[in-house]
């Protein structure tokens, strides 16, 4: 199970507002623990080779959770892509698997990143971690084709038959760390939003010339929590995992 060739980036900037607290949300507590030292922990019994958070200019808090690992400092919050790509000089001539994690998804086990790596180490350039919510009304779908992944469609532009897809989209992706920044230096902001969308990363890969997959997780391990209602869901399904 162990795997020293993946590396990780964990995405941590996010501040607490929805969730009513001066704390930065990665550091809400589910089960006695800050949701970031869930993953952070989970990484570490890895033996991943190195993990990067990305924190805001005051993310002191998540920088000394997190420590001994590296921190990377978002100034700006300009969407999932631009987050990322704040890992750059942190991860310099990277190779193998890297692992991109949202902070607030802190129950993603250990065997579902090793199946991540596995597939980038099978020739895959991005690999997304999908599952199947009972009502997907919201999530962006992942269109697969004879084992690969064609596109992320985000649920605003899903026509018809798209809106009948149940496979979607949970926010963790692999890259395969030799194109993980071209990919990332490639997504532009030309959105209503004016943000970098990491999810643009899957056109932009195939637009490379590089394959793209999709494996299943368990709906609950990639629960997130934005709110307390859905932290008190996270310490539900973590108590039932234990």
């Amino acid at each position: 199970m162990i795997n020293k060739n993946i590396s990780a980036i964990i995405l941590g900037a996010g501040k607490g507002t929805r969730m009513q607290s001066s704390l930065p949300k990665v550091m809400m507590e589910v089960c006695g623990k800050p949701m970031i030292r869930h993953i952070v922990d989970t990484l570490e019994k890895m033996n991943v080779k190195e993990i990067v958070t990305v924190i805001s200019s005051d993310g002191e808090l998540v920088k000394k959770e997190t420590y001994p690992h590296k921190c990377a400092v978002q100034f700006e919050q300009l969407g999932t892509g631009h987050a990322v790509r704040c890992a750059k000089d942190e991860l310099k001539n990277i190779e193998g698997p890297v692992l991109v994690i949202f902070g607030d998804t802190p129950l993603i086990s250990e065997n579902t990143f090793v199946k991540i790596a596995d597939k980038i180490n099978e020739g895959f350039g991005v690999v997304v971690l999908g599952f199947r919510p009972e009502d997907p009304a919201r999530y962006g779908r992942l269109k697969m084709e004879d084992g690969e992944l064609k596109s992320i469609v985000e649920f605003k532009d899903a026509n018809e038959d798209e809106l009948k897809i149940n496979f979607c989209n949970s926010g963790c992706m692999g890259f395969d760390g030799k194109y993980l920044f071209e990919i990332l230096d490639r997504i532009d902001n030309n959105n209503m939003a004016k943000e970098y969308y990491l999810t643009d990363a899957v056109k932009i890969a195939r637009d490379m010339g590089l394959k793209c997959s999709a494996i299943e997780g368990d709906v609950e391990e990639v629960a997130s929590a934005n709110t307390r209602e859905e932290l008190a869901i996270l310490e539900e399904y973590y108590n039932k995992r234990k």
